[in-house]
């Protein structure tokens, strides 16, 4: 079967972890942290989505929850280190808006960061991670 390379959305309000292929948005003291449109590409279609706990302290690298494709079940890793202040319950409960809405409604976790300061800049800005895309899946195509 002929590969379909990545064609989606990389919006520039918000840094990315290339390592996790997450996103990060600040909002005032808080963050919302979600799957990229390329980290659900190379995952599949998501079918289950489960968070770790309210109040929940993950460092960076450490799971935050978990996401189950038609591929494999996948840790989802902390982009940042936080206190988790509460999971997407619509996500959970609908994971199709994970694939359908990354970026809005399906985001994953409302979080407050504890280690912003020095962490923000292991994160990447919209262009430098379509870049780092573009290094992966060089035919990828971008909304």
């Amino acid at each position: 079967m002929a590969h379909t390379p990545f064609s989606g959305s990389i919006p520039d309000d918000r840094l990315y972890c290339p390592q996790y292929d997450m996103w990060v948005k600040r909002v005032g003291d808080e963050c919302l942290i979600g799957a990229s449109a390329f980290g659900i590409f190379l995952a599949g279609e998501i079918i289950a989505f489960t968070s770790k706990p309210k109040g929940a302290e993950v460092s960076i690298g450490r799971g935050m929850g978990t996401v189950e494709s038609r591929k494999t079940v996948l840790a989802l890793h902390a982009p940042v280190s936080f206190i988790l202040l509460e999971g997407n319950d619509a996500a959970e409960a609908r994971p199709s808006l994970v694939n359908r809405d990354p970026y809005g409604e399906g985001w994953m976790a409302r979080v407050r960061p504890t280690q912003w300061a020095k962490e923000c800049a292991t994160l990447l800005d919209g262009a430098s991670y379509r870049a780092h895309i573009l290094k992966i899946e060089p035919e990828a195509s971008f909304d």
